[in-house]
């Protein structure tokens, strides 16, 4: 069974940067290709930006570009989200997601992702 857990939100100001970190078990990492995703309270879970299973090829949400980056270890069964330049509308709860897909398969829906965290709190004060 595969487990995710993510860990790294916390509360932090506007302009500041956190890294968030998503830990997989129970199966190989490097098997699946991963996302993460944000939903904010009273809105729809949302595509942040995901990644294969090589790390080589990443995709990111039009709105996100510059100042989030997704990368993974393989060797630590670990992907990360580093996030620069908060800002409020930043705050969500932040979600990674495994898929079973192939390769190169990196979808940007949630429902094409067969495995989720339990989230973590991200809190952007201005």
């Amino acid at each position: 069974q595969v487990r995710l857990v993510e860990s790294g939100g916390g509360l932090v100001q506007a302009g500041g940067s956190l890294r968030l970190s998503c830990g997989l078990s129970g199966r190989t990492f490097s098997l699946y290709p991963m996302g993460w995703f944000r939903q904010a309270p009273g809105k729809e879970r949302e595509f942040v930006a995901n990644i294969n299973r090589s790390g080589g090829s990443t995709r990111y949400a039009d709105s996100l570009k510059g100042r989030f980056t997704i990368s993974r270890d393989n060797a630590k069964n670990t992907m990360y989200l580093q996030m620069n330049d908060l800002q409020s509308e930043d705050t969500a709860v932040y979600y990674c997601a495994a898929t079973s897909g192939g390769y190169d398969y990196t979808p940007h829906r949630a429902l094409d992702y067969d495995y989720w965290g339990q989230g973590t709190q991200v809190t952007v004060s201005s």
